[in-house]
């Protein structure tokens, strides 16, 4: 009874928002999914046992900020990146270490995972290219904490403009086809792919081609689906 309660008011949390630019947490991420977001295409929700994850990593932020103030680091917290067109994002903290600056970065993550690691993740790793980039700041600190163990790992980043400005190229590439109403082609190894398992549009992606398609047509696609789905539920609901 409870349980169904608090999944109910997790459930009720979530929004279908319009996103106006692209968040730095949108870097290597993929192409489609992130065209998906711009369109406010239909999405599945998340579990609450998600959106439960979501806030006990957001308990560990505030923790280690806790932390980082009382070991007296020159520290400021949950800073926006300067005013950009088209992209927006918010730093875990920027500190000062040894008169040196660092832009850092907070990953929770389950033990698996974490014992596995010798690096940043590939997404973790362009997220805070991107800070940098933006923060004019020459390097970082990615910090993993393991949910379970409640072990560190921490991994200093440099940064390197190359990957910035390809991340950022790849931006345009998709205000493009957001634009033209273009759905980007899929990820290369769709539906191996890491990010097709957990994408909220999972669905939807697989009702059209690998290829590029234009948005319009698949629009009318999915809503005929959609509508086609509701009367199923309608009929069966009535045959009870």
């Amino acid at each position: 009874m409870l349980k169904e309660l608090i999944d109910k008011f997790y459930l009720d949390q979530q929004r279908d928002k319009n996103q106006e630019r692209f968040y730095i947490t949108d870097a290597g991420k993929c192409n489609r999914a992130i065209f998906f977001k711009f369109k406010n295409a239909p999405r599945k929700k998340l579990e609450p046992r998600i959106l439960r994850i979501f806030d006990h990593g957001e308990q560990f932020h505030r923790n280690i900020f806790n932390i980082l103030y009382r070991l007296k680091i020159g520290v400021t917290t949950e800073i926006p990146i300067p005013a950009q067109e088209i992209v927006s994002g918010r730093a875990d903290a920027i500190l000062c270490i040894k008169n040196e600056n660092y832009v850092l970065d907070i990953k929770s993550i389950n033990s698996s995972v974490f014992k596995s690691m010798t690096g940043p993740k590939e997404e973790n790793y362009y997220q805070i290219q991107l800070y940098l980039h933006f923060f004019q700041i020459k390097k970082g600190i990615i910090l993993y904490i393991d949910k379970d163990q409640q072990e560190f790992k921490e991994f200093i980043v440099e940064y390197n403009p190359e990957i910035c400005q390809r991340l950022l190229d790849n931006f345009k590439v998709i205000q493009k086809k957001i634009e033209s109403n273009t759905v980007p082609l899929v990820l290369p190894d769709y539906p191996k792919n890491w990010q097709c398992s957990y994408c909220q549009f999972r669905e939807i992606c697989d009702l059209t081609d690998r290829e590029e398609v234009n948005w319009l047509k698949f629009k009318e696609k999915i809503e005929k689906e959609v509508k086609a789905e509701n009367q199923n539920k309608t009929q069966a609901a009535l045959d009870l």
